[in-house]
């Protein structure tokens, strides 16, 4: 899988089509993505000690990350992700529309 957390993306497909956010976090072995302000489902939380009233929370769910595609700010389109290495030989990610490389978030 080609998308990591941090990266930016846009929704190709459902009905959050056409939406850019940042992805949460990833979920390899369920072929899955969190993508911020997508996908907002209710939950119901029960009282619990630290939130005595309990209620109903909104939150992002999870969505198949063949519904998501990288997106290039500098092309300011989606586009899809190759590797290349650079001169010393290390593996670096691009934008396969525009060329440039993408910026990888240091953790």
């Amino acid at each position: 899988m080609k998308i990591k957390t941090g990266d930016e993306v846009k929704v190709i497909s459902g009905h959050y089509k056409g939406t850019v956010g940042t992805v949460k976090a990833v979920f390899p072995e369920e072929h899955k993505v969190i993508v911020e302000g997508v996908n907002m489902v209710k939950k119901a939380l029960k009282p619990s000690q630290a939130n005595p009233e309990g209620g109903i929370v909104e939150k992002e769910a999870k969505i198949d990350v063949s519904n998501v595609m990288a997106y290039d700010k500098k092309a300011k389109a989606a586009s899809r992700i190759g590797i290349k290495f650079d001169e010393n030989g290390n593996k670096q990610r691009y934008y396969k529309k525009s060329g440039t490389v993408v910026k990888e978030e240091k953790k």
